[in-house]
């Protein structure tokens, strides 16, 4: 065993325990105890089922005393985003308004990694009801000043602090992707329909995808291929089984958008994007200027889309329990219920055309990069960001005007943590690629994560420097 087994990957891990060396009660203690240490001040978690976790290590350990073992996730401690189905605990989606709910099943991502032996250590906040970017209740590893981003903001702080060895979070406009970039570690939002959403609070439903959070990209192919696949019991779920999704083909050409995903972009994290893309250049990829034409259209018809279909699938909450909302939610959703059809459907052609767009651009190259968010993880309490230039963004719009194209079009995108700030706050590289072109993207994550060290980096909350 390791000096603290919980500063171990997935894959790291897995490869202990199966050989012997790792006990999954010793590496669920270790986990736990940094729970009971960090989480006070980090404020990750709805929920810690320490006992409950506990046994299940247990069961893990004599399963595998008697020649079972079920896979890299045998033993390994996990976290989930309280919108997922755990049968007997609460679903709360960070909400007052579910105050009391309990579920009485498991939701089909939660049993899949009972499955295959994950131990779940417990439930991590995000916004309310996934509905922002910042995560209010959770506090950023690398610097409690700052917030974790949302919504899946808990997995990404909890996971960064190495109070869970990875998870799974959901995304909507970025929501997986935007903790992973600001908290320094990888997350993947799947092609749609790849990963089902049964059990899972919605938001909105051609939007919603569920997505594994974890440090490595190595550790996302081993929670994918755990999670992915067809349930009948999501309609959007497509026909289609998992893959072991690490071996890929090589990525050869990459491209960079000409315009709008660096423009309006904190220097520092265009900098830090622009280093990565040249460190796949000495790997030996050709690097290539793409156009992606209808970027900022295709925004403003997802943030039209997230709220019509948002106040559609929480409509009954806002009636009967709307005084329990926070305000901003709220309003939001008070909002959405006035969007107009007709502004639905434009929106709904833009997406098209976007898509269209997208899959021209890939047509010329094997992977698409550029920033994961425009800014750094932005001052807590804050409800905007600002640039050296002196210009501000509300913090909706600086965190998901990059990330929402892919939630949009279905396609899927990768965030890799490729580099710091001078405050010492993480920078995310996303990667976008082709529909169901999962195993290629995290190939590409995981060349990057070899050539560099930024992976590797630990937040102060965990004992590491800035």
């Amino acid at each position: 065993m390791t000096a603290d087994a919980a500063d171990l990957t997935i894959d790291r891990a897995a490869a202990e325990i199966a050989r012997g060396t790792l006990s999954p009660v010793e590496l669920t203690a270790a986990v736990l105890d940094r729970c009971a240490r960090l989480d006070p001040e980090l404020g990750s978690f709805t929920l810690v089922r320490a006992e409950e976790a506990m046994a299940e290590a247990r069961r893990a350990e004599r399963g595998l005393a008697s020649g079972e073992y079920f896979g890299p996730l045998h033993g390994i401690p996990l976290v989930l985003k309280d919108l997922y189905d755990l049968a007997g605990h609460p679903r709360t989606a960070s909400s007052a308004t579910r105050k009391g709910h309990l579920a009485r099943r498991d939701a089909t991502v939660s049993r899949r990694l009972r499955e295959a032996g994950a131990v779940l250590i417990g439930k991590t906040h995000c916004d309310e009801y996934a509905y922002g970017s910042t995560t209010p209740a959770t506090r950023n590893p690398w610097n409690p000043d700052r917030v974790p981003g949302g919504s899946s903001g808990g997995c990404g702080a909890a996971i960064a602090a190495r109070m869970g060895l990875g998870g799974m979070g959901t995304d909507t406009g970025g929501s997986v992707r935007i903790p992973a970039a600001l908290c320094g570690i990888a997350a993947l939002k799947p092609t749609y329909g790849l990963v089902p959403r049964t059990g899972v609070v919605p938001l909105s439903s051609s939007l919603d995808h569920a997505g594994p959070m974890a440090r490595t990209t190595t550790d996302l192919a081993h929670l994918l291929s755990t999670v992915a696949g067809h349930d009948p019991g999501d309609p959007a779920s497509v026909a289609r089984p998992a893959g072991e999704y690490l071996d890929g083909p090589p990525v050869r050409t990459i491209g960079v958008p000409r315009s709008y995903f660096f423009d309006r972009c904190h220097p520092e994290v265009a900098a830090g994007v622009r280093a990565a893309v040249k460190v796949f250049e000495d790997l030996g990829c050709d690097a290539r200027e793409v156009e992606i034409p209808y970027a900022a259209e295709a925004y403003d018809a997802g943030l039209v889309i997230i709220m019509a279909e948002a106040s559609s699938c929480l409509g009954d909450v806002l009636r009967d329990h709307g005084g329990l909302l926070t305000e901003r939610v709220r309003t939001a959703l008070a909002a959405g219920e006035k969007v107009r059809a007709v502004d639905y459907l434009e929106a709904q052609r833009v997406r098209t055309r976007a898509r269209l767009a997208w899959q021209h651009a890939l047509d010329e190259v094997d992977v698409i990069a550029f920033p994961t968010v425009a800014a750094p993880a932005a001052e807590f309490g804050s409800d905007s960001v600002s640039y050296p230039d002196g210009t501000t963004e509300s913090v909706i719009d600086a965190y998901a005007r990059f990330p929402l194209a892919a939630n949009l079009t279905g396609l899927p995108a990768l965030s890799v943590p490729c580099g710091f700030t001078t405050d010492g706050l993480p920078i995310g590289l996303q990667l976008a690629g082709r529909a169901f072109g999962e195993a290629q993207l995290l190939l590409a994550g995981r060349q990057f994560e070899e050539a560099t060290d930024w992976a590797d980096r630990i937040p102060i909350a965990a004992g590491g420097t800035a």
